[in-house]
């Protein structure tokens, strides 16, 4: 009966400390993970906003690129000429 006695006291003393201490350092790093996942978020939705005027710039890009294909196959056919 007196080695449960011993026992329940090095359980209260020694053992239930360590676990508190090791679940306080799990939930210090759930609460950086949580506040980091919250800045990720509010980033992401930030560059939502950022994007939306994408489709109109590629219908740009993709217009000047034909412009540029137009102007380089004339090139490339008089050069053709010259050296052929």
């Amino acid at each position: 009966m007196v080695l449960w006695w011993i026992g329940n006291v090095i359980l209260l003393v020694v053992i239930l400390p360590v676990v508190i201490y090791l679940l306080n350092r799990v939930l210090a790093a759930l609460e950086r993970i949580r506040a980091a996942s919250d800045d990720i978020l509010a980033g992401g939705v930030a560059l939502i906003g950022e994007l939306q005027d994408v489709p109109e710039g590629l219908a740009v890009t993709d217009q000047t690129i034909e412009a540029v294909k137009v102007g380089a196959v004339r090139y490339a056919g008089s050069v053709a000429k010259l050296l052929g």
